[in-house]
């Protein structure tokens, strides 16, 4: 199979694998065809006044200041006289848009949004603004679309500032708060000469919704603890006690009007969100009003041991904690709405002020809205299955529903509220529990299919390695003496066979895809599978205890890799063992020099994984000191090479040039951090320098020389200018050191060939990328060739965390964007952090493209042997996925997972960019040309 065809079908297995996730794991769990319920009981509210402080800390909202005084007095009156508080618990990914689902229509989002659009729908849901008459909101044009979009008709109005206001390097990010409330003070004061507003407000079930986003910018700018987001919390609480004022004055005191004060998510103390950290998953919650608990005294000792209750000087009040999606249902019994569809809360009684009958039918109404999408989903899934195949959800079955329904029914009748209530909550659980297992109910299969298939490509890339690139007794195998056509009447019945079971089920066409590709590809296995009676006829002339080794050090290496997905540390281990290569392999007597460098390298670059992922502060004098080394490196190479190599005029020009870029580069962080400490913004010249660096980092190396050296310098310089501009402390010291350990790899595995005895070896200063192979000198495939295939993988991988946890999604600063913007734009800066990830990437990639071209192996040799190395970690990882435990343990499993598959195919493509990255050349004018 020819090499692009090889390439495009691996590409098309490994996109089929990494979108099997998504339908093993990621698929929504909403479910549609509900009737919509209300409790039957008058609901003691007739309007709502959500208020939302996006990136709110529980611990910064809560905690008293030094002189024991609140810096939210007006909210904290409230928890102690007339109101019921305690803390919200978030769930992962604790970003804005799936709190929000969360708090107003009562689920988790599950993570096929992310690939659905940051303020889009990615499924229609309903939520408490959809149920009520009327709903105004105001704030982020982030948040409140979504749920204007997914509303049933036209009566959620939206009043957004404009996206541009949302910037990090603002002089006041709380003017965001202030303009929200000043918004809501106009809106009342115009219903009261705006008959039909009026009337519209006067109505009930309406809901009135702030969202409140200067905490969080102020946040992601200056830290929770900075007293710009300290400041911003006393501001809101100022406008809130503004707000409650006015609503009650337009109303007349009706005594109709609930509260409900929350936040989305927390913010670690770096000023990030997105993991689990309690810093982000702990929010405030303050409920108050119409239908709301006063404020009750503690009667004995509480059920929670966090030591929250001390720290915050509220052990005396009653402290009632919720999952956020209980929220949901809440606000909708408070002002009689059906509870939204697709919730999954659970309605929290203690909040409620109301009679026990109101209750328990409140409750009995959740119930029955949560038992709804479970018979909806048992029935969906008893349609689509064989009848001799579907096992049902034995804790809760046709039988067993209807017992609880009419228990519940006749003990509200017969007045046992409690017992009532109580059978309610465990008909939900189960109900919940249904939910879960009717939904993973494909999954062991769907699994098993996409196991078989990574099994059946696996062995079908080592069989074309043992093929095409090993010395092996060729011999006629008996599997060879089977007709093909035989092998082709098998794989067409069981396709057949696959087709027709899933045309009986009813299965998706992605079902068809990760069922069938097994068929091909175990085909194409046992079509070559003669190669391994030919491996076995060779196995007396192989050093079999040498092959043996080689397997043992490489199972253990790829454990190890695994391992450095959960520990980083675990690559300072390798990168320690890596140092001793040159000394149990021989090669320090024959180079000492190069063994000590190699030996340097890896313990300066086993430094990184030790480093904090998260919570350093900004150094921008270590980032100007990464600069000023990467200088000082270039320029000994530089001064170093004139003996063996001649440069044209040109092309020490473009070095030049290219060291002053990296010069400006160094400095222009220093200059951003310091006119945004002065709040004076992102300088425009700062802007200009920063983008037009990036457009031009992968085009200015192509105007340098092909020679190896020159090109990977040019290379190297231009990576590194941009790179500079991405950071803010200690990981830009990390490219400098990674390409000092790459040129010492490219050197020493010359004297590893030089060792091994291997003719035709080319002087490293004289190859050029852009020079054509000679086939005839391409060599065979070596056992020494696994241990460069797996030091490529290695060096990937610690590229991939030396600086960070891509896994974790707080592991980013955003202030290492701030050289390009600080308007907050989700995807454009997601963009940039991504970039920056793959710089060391391309350095490694650009490196073990010049080890393939100095050892003379064909890139795909070399390239196979990666792939089957890759795979086998991702098989690992397929196996790590799991289902169970907490939702950080879930999340961050599956996306080990997608972040193995995704290395795989984005080596396949960047193996292509590194090629012509390196091998061509831009010419921008004409000169008379003696050297490549």
């Amino acid at each position: 199979m020819r090499m692009i065809t090889f390439l495009l079908v691996g590409l098309i297995v490994h996109v089929v694998f990494f979108l099997s996730i998504f339908d093993i794991y990621f698929t929504s769990p909403l479910v549609h065809g509900m009737t919509p319920h209300a409790t039957p009981q008058a609901p003691p509210s007739s309007r709502l006044v959500l208020v939302v402080a996006d990136g709110l800390r529980a611990d910064s909202f809560f905690t008293l200041l030094p002189n024991g005084s609140s810096r939210a007095p007006y909210l904290r009156s409230v928890i102690e006289e007339k109101g019921t508080w305690g803390v919200s618990h978030t769930r992962v990914p604790t970003e804005s848009r799936p709190g929000h689902v969360a708090l107003i229509a009562g689920f988790y989002e599950d993570v096929s949004a992310v690939a659905k659009g940051w303020k889009e729908n990615p499924v229609e849901f309903d939520s408490v603004f959809n149920e009520t008459r009327h709903t105004w909101c105001w704030g982020s044009p982030d948040i409140l679309p979504m749920f204007a979009k997914g509303a049933s008709g036209d009566h959620v109005y939206t009043h957004t500032y404009p996206a541009e206001e949302e910037d990090f390097a603002s002089t006041d990010a709380s003017r965001l708060d202030t303009w929200v409330f000043t918004q809501v003070k106009s809106f009342f004061q115009s219903a009261k000469s705006n008959a039909s507003l009026r009337a519209n407000l006067l109505q009930d079930e309406n809901v009135f919704f702030l969202h409140l986003l200067g905490i969080d910018t102020n946040g992601h700018a200056h830290r929770p603890m900075s007293q710009e987001y300290l400041d911003n919390i006393g501001l809101v609480d100022t406008g809130v006690a503004e707000l409650v004022s006015m609503v009650e004055d337009f109303f007349g005191h009706d005594g109709r009007t609930a509260y409900v004060f929350t936040s989305d998510h927390g913010m670690t103390n770096w000023g990030s969100h997105g993991a689990g950290h309690p810093s982000e998953t702990l929010t405030p919650l303050v409920a108050w009003g119409a239908g709301v608990h006063n404020a009750r005294r503690a009667t004995g000792p509480q059920p929670y041991s966090d030591g929250f209750l001390q720290d915050w000087k509220l052990e005396h009040l009653q402290r009632v904690d919720v999952n956020q999606a209980d929220i949901a249902p809440l606000m909708a019994s408070l002002i009689g709405v059906p509870f939204p569809l697709n919730s999954v809360g659970i309605l929290p009684l203690l909040y409620l002020n109301n009679s026990e009958h109101f209750k328990a039918e409140s409750m009995y109404t959740n119930a029955i809205q949560v038992l709804e999408q479970y018979k909806i989903k048992m029935t969906q899934k008893k349609e689509t299955t064989m009848p001799f195949l579907f096992t049902p959800f034995e804790h809760l079955t046709e039988s067993k529903q209807s017992q609880f329904i009419n228990t519940a029914r006749i003990l509200i009748q017969l007045e046992k509220y409690e017992d009532a209530m109580a059978l309610c909550r465990t008909l939900i659980a189960r109900a919940l529990e249904g939910l879960a297992y009717y939904h993973t109910y494909d999954r062991f299969f769907l699994g098993c299919s996409v196991v078989l298939g990574f099994v059946g490509w696996t062995s079908y890339v080592v069989l074309v390695i043992l093929k095409t690139h090993a010395n092996l007794n060729r011999n006629p195998s008996v599997l060879q003496q089977i007709p093909s056509h035989a092998l082709v009447r098998l794989s067409l019945s069981l396709t057949v066979v696959i087709t027709v079971f899933l045309l009986i089920q009813r299965s998706p066409v992605t079902y068809y895809v990760y069922c069938l590709l097994p068929v091909p590809l175990w085909y194409s296995v046992l079509k070559e599978s003669g190669i391994l009676t030919d491996l076995f006829r060779s196995a007396p002339s192989l050093p079999l205890w040498k092959c043996f080794g080689y397997f043992v050090l490489v199972s253990f290496g790829i454990e190890l890799l695994v391992a450095s997905f959960f520990h980083r540390a675990m690559l300072t281990v390798g990168l320690a063992v890596l140092s001793l290569w040159p000394f149990l392999s021989g090669l320090f007597g024959k180079a000492k020099f190069r063994s000590l460098s190699w030996c340097l390298g890896c313990l300066c670059l086993a430094a990184f994984p030790l480093m904090p992922v998260v919570g350093r502060e900004p150094n921008v004098h270590l980032v100007t000191f990464a600069g000023v080394l990467s200088l000082f490196t270039s320029a000994c190479y530089l001064w170093s090479s004139r003996p063996r190599t001649t440069m044209h005029l040109s092309d020490r020009q473009q070095f030049v040039s290219q060291l002053l870029h990296v010069a400006v580069c160094a400095y222009v962080p220093s200059l951003t951090h310091s006119s945004l400490q002065q709040k004076q913004g992102l300088p425009l010249l700062n802007q200009v320098i920063s983008w037009s660096t990036l457009a031009s980092s992968m085009i200015v190396p192509l105007l340098s020389s092909t020679r190896l050296f020159q090109r990977l310098l040019s290379i190297f310089l231009s990576l590194t200018a941009t790179y500079l501009l991405l950071s803010t402390g200690s990981e830009a010291l990390f490219p400098p050191v990674l390409a000092w350990l790459m040129f010492v790899w490219i050197n020493i595995e010359q004297e590893a060939m030089l060792a091994q005895g291997v003719s035709g070896r080319q002087e490293l200063s004289t190859i050029d990328f852009s020079a054509n192979i000679d086939i005839a000198k391409l060599r065979q495939l070596k056992l020494d060739d696994i241990r460069r295939s797996y030091f490529f993988v290695f060096f990937i991988i610690t590229a991939f965390f030396g600086t960070g946890n891509i896994a974790s999604i707080n592991s980013f600063d955003p202030a290492s964007v701030y050289c390009f913007l600080t308007v907050f734009n989700p995807f454009l800066m997601g963009g940039l952090m991504m970039w920056k990830v793959v710089i060391p990437f391309i350095i490694v990639m650009c490196t073990f493209e010049t080890i393939q071209v100095a050892t003379q192996l064909s890139s795909r040799s070399l390239f196979l042997i990666v792939l089957v190395i890759s795979d086998l970690m991702a098989l690992h990882f397929f196996f790590l996925v799991q289902d169970y435990g907490s939702w950080l343990d879930i999340g961050t499993s599956i996306s080990h997972y997608v972040i193995v598959m995704s290395m795989t195919i984005f080596l396949m493509l960047l193996s292509v960019v590194t090629h012509i990255l390196t091998s061509q050349r831009l010419t921008l004018w004409r000169h008379k040309k003696h050297f490549p």
